[in-house]
C-alpha cells in the first residue's frame, strides 16, 4: 500500500485540521499515512522556544506585524537565519522517520518543514513532495525549490507562491473541512441540544486554540445586549474558567473549552464572530455570517482582507463594545447559502487531480 508522511505544527489548530483532512482523503484511497508535529521533531527545547517566541510576538501590538511583512514576506536575512536553524534540527528527525518507513508522498502543511523536506529530496528521487497551505498570502519560507505542487485555497495565494518560484506548479483547491461540517445538524436540532431558545437570537463566538483578545468581556457584553452567546475558549484554560464562571451568572451564555462540537455550535448561531483563519471556511460551509476579529497579526490581516472580499462577513475592532454594535447590525442581515464547499466532493477532486499531476493517480486508484 503507498504510504505517505504529513507533517503539521502545533502553533493553534488549524494546521492539525488540513492534515488529518489530507489523511482522510489519502485513507480514502487506499493509503496508509503518519502525522508527525514538526514543532516536537524540533525537540522539547526547540519546541517551547518556538512557541513562546511566537506567543510573544502576537502579545506586543505591531510586534507579528513587523516581523511578518518586513522579514517572512520577503525573505529576509533574519527570517532565513530562523529557518536554518529550525532546518538543522528537523533535517535529521525527517531522515530518520523517511529511513524507517519510506513515503511516496510528504505533505507539508507547515511552514518550518517545508525546507527540511526539500533539503531531503536528493536522497529520497521517488517521493512526491506537496505543501498546503491555506493562506491567502504564503511567505517566503513556505516556497522552496524541491516542491512538487503548491496546494493553495484562491487565486490570490496562487500569485503569491509565484512571487518567489515563477514557473512553481501551483493548484487552488477548496479548503477541506473536518468531517462534522459536511453533515452539520439542523438548526432546530443543534438549538434543542445546546439549551439555546429557537426564536432566540445567537452568536458563536471563538478566537482560535488560543482564545485570542478580550473573549470573556466580550461574552459578557453580548450576553447583557440580548443575544444568546455561545462563547468558545478552545484550548485557553484560563479563559475557559472564567466563561464557565460568567455562565454561571449569565443564563444566556453558554461556555465551552475544547470542544469538537463545533459544527453544532455554528449550526444553532445566526452569527459567528471569530478571528480570521480556517474556521471561517466552516463557516461558509454551514451557510453563517461572519463578523471578523481583528485580533491576529501578520497573515491574519491578509486572510481577514481576503474573507471581506468573499463577502457575507464584517470586521471589528477587538474591544468588546465595537464587536457588540457591529454583532447586533450584522444579525439584522440575512444569511447567506452555504459555500460550494460544503460539498465532499468539490475537496476530493480537487485533491485527487493535485495527486493526478504528480503522477499519483495509479497507485491511488489501485487500492482505492
Amino acid at each position: 500500500m503507498p504510504h505517505a508522511l504529513l507533517i503539521s505544527g502545533s502553533l493553534g489548530q488549524g494546521h492539525d485540521v488540513m492534515a488529518q483532512a489530507c489523511a482522510d482523503s489519502l485513507h480514502r484511497r487506499g493509503w496508509t499515512t503518519r502525522t508527525v508535529d514538526a514543532m516536537a521533531l524540533l525537540g522539547r527545547h526547540g519546541s517551547a522556544v518556538g512557541e513562546r517566541v511566537f506567543r510573544r510576538l502576537l502579545d506586543l501590538p505591531g510586534a507579528y506585524d513587523a516581523f511578518h511583512f518586513a522579514a517572512l514576506r520577503p525573505g529576509t536575512r533574519i527570517a532565513l537565519l530562523a529557518e536554518s536553524a529550525a532546518r538543522a534540527r528537523l533535517v535529521p528527525r525527517l531522515r530518520e522517520l523517511l529511513a524507517e518507513q519510506p513515503a511516496e508522498l510528504v505533505v507539508s502543511v507547515f511552514a518550518t518543514a517545508t525546507a527540511a523536506v526539500n533539503e531531503l529530496r536528493p536522497s529520497l528521487p521517488g517521493t512526491v513532495h506537496l505543501v498546503l497551505c491555506t493562506d491567502v498570502t504564503p511567505h517566503r519560507l513556505w516556497v522552496q525549490e524541491g516542491t512538487d505542487l503548491f496546494l493553495v485555497t484562491s487565486e490570490v495565494a496562487a500569485c503569491a507562491v509565484r512571487r518567489y518560484r515563477p514557473q512553481a506548479a501551483v493548484a487552488v483547491v477548496a479548503a477541506p473541512l473536518r468531517p462534522g461540517f459536511y453533515a452539520p445538524p439542523g438548526r432546530d436540532e443543534a438549538r434543542a441540544e445546546l439549551g439555546v431558545p429557537a426564536g432566540a437570537r445567537c452568536v458563536l463566538l471563538m478566537s482560535g486554540a488560543w482564545g485570542l483578545g478580550p473573549i470573556a468581556r466580550t461574552a459578557r457584553a453580548l450576553a447583557e445586549a440580548g443575544p444568546h452567546v455561545l462563547a468558545v475558549a478552545g484550548r485557553n484554560r484560563e479563559l475557559e474558567a472564567r466563561l464557565r464562571s460568567l455562565a454561571r451568572r449569565q443564563p444566556r451564555l453558554h461556555a465551552f473549552g475544547h470542544t469538537d462540537r463545533i459544527p453544532a455550535l455554528m449550526a444553532a448561531a445566526d452569527l459567528v464572530v471569530t478571528s480570521s483563519g480556517d474556521t471561517c471556511s466552516e463557516a461558509r460551509a454551514i451557510g453563517r455570517r461572519l463578523l471578523l476579529l481583528d485580533v491576529v497579526q501578520g497573515h491574519g490581516r491578509d486572510n481577514l482582507q481576503h474573507e471581506l472580499e468573499l463577502g457575507h462577513a464584517d470586521v471589528t475592532s477587538a474591544g468588546p463594545e465595537e464587536v457588540v454594535r457591529n454583532a447586533l447590525a450584522a444579525l439584522g442581515r440575512p444569511l447567506p447559502p452555504p459555500s460550494a464547499g460544503a460539498d465532499p466532493g468539490v475537496w476530493e477532486k480537487g485533491f485527487a487531480e493535485a495527486l493526478a499531476r504528480v503522477g499519483l493517480t495509479d497507485s491511488a486508484q489501485s487500492y482505492g
